[in-house]
């Protein structure tokens, strides 16, 4: 079977089928981890390596690194945004999860991880703005769909203030 190109790729998320989108989801990730330069790749894994024995310092570092040699590459950006986010820096996070979505605007990650930011910032009706936008991208992404349902309510019991983040 042929690989799925990118267009091809978020067609299928959008499509009835599971298991589709399910592929589709795993095609994007692995596009969008391939920078096209074997030492951004090589740090990309680094930095990843890093953020799972919970090293954020070295992470972060690693990633600054990547965005300097390639800032084109959306993804240096959206896994900064990752760490940022785990070690509570919710404004620099947002500020990554934008530089990733000026580059790939249909990137359900960053879209869904800004989302989480103005959750943890109280700020639920943006929040709710960004998981809307990250199931219109990618309908079958559960988590999405059950964060936008916590902003909701938050917004029902009154806590969803209309502060930008």
């Amino acid at each position: 079977m042929a690989a799925m190109t990118e267009h091809e790729a978020f067609a299928a998320l959008r499509g009835d089928d599971p298991a589709g989108a399910a592929r589709a989801e795993a095609a994007l990730w692995a596009m969008w981890c391939r920078s096209g330069m074997e030492d951004v790749d090589a740090l990309l894994l680094e930095g990843v390596q890093a953020m799972e024995r919970q090293d954020l310092g070295d992470a972060e570092a690693l990633f600054t690194r990547i965005i300097g040699r390639a800032p084109g590459f959306a993804e240096g950006w959206n896994k900064r945004a990752t760490v940022r986010y785990l070690a509570g820096d919710y404004g620099g996070s947002i500020a990554d999860c934008r530089e990733t979505l000026a580059r790939k605007s249909q990137h359900f990650g960053a879209l869904s991880g800004q989302g989480l930011c103005h959750m943890a910032l109280g700020q639920f009706r943006e929040a709710a703005d960004l998981f809307r936008r990250t199931l219109s991208v990618h309908p079958h992404l559960e988590a999405a769909r059950h964060n936008l349902r916590r902003a909701l309510a938050e917004m029902v019991r009154g806590n969803g203030h209309g502060l930008s983040g």
